[in-house]
């Protein structure tokens, strides 16, 4: 028996189970299906492919066929592990722009405004350059801008910006986010900086915190209309564990739609489909999933500078057995060391392009795009309107719900795509590239209509592993959680993580998920 039972160690449960059980009075069990964070891959930010593409660190989701991407089958993984996806992401650490929060509030969020989350995003931060109005200097993650941009490649392409009319931002996550500048990690003294290497190793040792790794939640428990626990197993052993207070799910975009699902709690047809009794008909649960596509625009490069010169073993051996004396050199960065965020067009009120820049022309996997040297900027319009949803296809927690995002379902979003192309070539063209530019490998200077250009986005583009949305903050029809992220019509129930962004923010999502968690820790505490 317990006061609170959070279920999932991720981004959002690591930082709700530091806050909860900072009262000693309190009595917190925190569950999670996978294990051990301790592995070398997971801590090295170089690495970041590794735990990423691994079935004992992620969940290997894949949606089903996408209609408007060729009815391909996209990846998407998912934390199984001690920091959840913080744990296996690219650990590029945005807070999204001040105006994605006001719409939130403006989607029912109330009390979800920039202005009331960004004292929750400096709590969560110690800033390397120190505090200041927008950034933290005592919190809990580390976040810096890795190598401090020692690759020329970086500084051009914000010059590139720079030429091609756009404004350049010291930081992107303080006063202003549109502009080209240097891009912000989660890597501290040359590690990764997740969740659970911030916020649960000083703490793991509190007495009335008890953390269960390998446990599948197979639902939670409900008497009337209240959440009284959880049922979940370990191998083949099941257990029934009581709440006190209230049970958290915080067990992510997929994981936490789909446990309430097995909980009878979505919508009911859905639910009587697959034989399970619907205790609370909740039509929104699973809709409204979104995630941001991206592709990469790679280009030759004249100069023997990138990182393509260093995908050999020996060369990989050099960078991991300096990172393992000193956490110092290429393995200490994700290498994505600088960024923009721009318009799409002259109507956009906020940016909704997002550029990740890398020295080298590569895969997510991590190996070579070609031949030679090469650079590539990640590109993605990050404010969708296409939406999916999460959809339960079994009784049996073990099988994995369907995922279908719909992604460029809505003409809107591929008129973005076609704009991240023109833009990006503008872009690239300018003079600041002018001594490393040679020739562009992908789309390829063939593509050039709208009708090229949106065949090409259909074959080549990626999830930029970004789901959220699918448990949606509101009080709207769809809405599953209220301001106060309790579940609707029922009582000692809460999900805090990113399903319940009402909107998509224009940027990575690991920032926003722990700065919700840190403002609903607040909220369940009654500070």
């Amino acid at each position: 028996m317990f006061d609170y039972i959070i279920v999932g160690a991720g981004s959002a449960g690591c930082v709700l189970a530091n806050r909860l059980s900072e009262d000693p009075e309190n009595k917190v069990l925190l569950l999670e299906t996978g294990g051990s964070d301790k592995s070398i891959f997971i801590k090295m930010p170089t690495a970041l492919s590794i735990p990423m593409n691994s079935k004992k660190y992620a969940w290997q989701f894949h949606t089903e066929p996408e209609p408007f991407l060729n009815h391909r089958k996209m990846h998407c993984p998912r934390g199984k592990v001690l920091g959840g996806s913080s744990s296996i992401n690219g650990m590029v650490y945005v807070r999204g722009h001040a105006k994605d929060f006001d719409e939130w509030e403006q989607h029912g969020a109330y009390g979800w405004s920039y202005q009331d989350c960004l004292p929750y995003f400096k709590k969560a931060e110690t800033w390397y350059q120190g505090e200041n109005p927008y950034r933290g200097g005592k919190g809990e993650l580390g976040v810096n801008n890795g190598n401090e941009m020692q690759n020329p490649l970086y500084r051009a392409f914000i010059k590139a910006g720079e030429q091609a009319g756009y404004p350049v931002t010291s930081d992107y996550n303080a006063e202003q986010q549109e502009g080209f500048g240097p891009m912000h990690m989660t890597i501290k003294n040359g590690a990764r900086s997740s969740s659970s290497r911030a916020y649960l190793d000083p703490i793991k040792d509190r007495e009335n915190l008890t953390i269960i790794t390998g446990a599948l939640v197979n639902k939670v428990n409900l008497v009337g209309n209240r959440a009284n626990g959880v049922e979940y197993s370990v191998g083949y052993n099941n257990f029934q564990v009581t709440a006190n207070k209230e049970v958290i799910l915080s067990a992510g975009p997929i994981g936490s739609p789909h446990i309430l699902q097995l909980s009878g709690i979505g919508d009911a047809t859905e639910l009587k489909q697959v034989g399970i009794k619907v205790e609370h008909d909740l039509p929104g649960v699973g809709k409204n999933l979104k995630d941001h596509l991206e592709f990469y625009f790679q280009y030759k490069c004249k100069q023997p500078i990138t990182l393509n010169g260093k995908l050999d073993w020996f060369s990989k051996g050099l960078i991991g057995a300096r990172w393992l004396l000193d956490k110092s050199g290429l393995g200490a960065t994700n290498h994505f060391e600088s960024c923009a965020f721009i318009r799409s067009n002259d109507q956009a009120k906020w940016p909704d392009i997002q550029y990740h820049f890398l020295p080298a022309a590569m895969r997510y996997d991590g190996k070579s795009a070609f031949d030679g040297h090469g650079f590539q900027v990640h590109v993605g319009h990050n404010k969708p309107k296409s939406t999916g949803q999460v959809t339960i296809q079994s009784k049996d927690a073990r099988v994995p719900p369907k995922i279908q995002f719909n992604y460029l379902q809505h003409p809107d979003d591929i008129k973005g795509f076609r704009a991240c192309v023109r833009l990006t070539r503008d872009i690239i063209a300018q003079s600041a590239f002018d001594e490393y530019r040679d020739g562009e490998i992908q789309p390829g200077e063939q593509i050039q209509t709208d009708e090229e250009i949106d065949q090409f986005v259909r074959e080549a583009a990626e999830s930029a592993y970004h789901p959220s949305c699918s448990c949606k903050m509101g009080e709207d029809p769809l809405a599953v959680v209220n301001s106060q992220t309790q579940v609707h019509g029922l009582t000692g129930l809460r999900v805090v993580d990113s399903s319940i962004f009402p909107t998509i923010p224009n940027g990575n999502l690991n920032a926003p998920t722990i700065m919700v968690a840190e403002k609903a820790a607040d909220m369940i505490l009654g500070k």
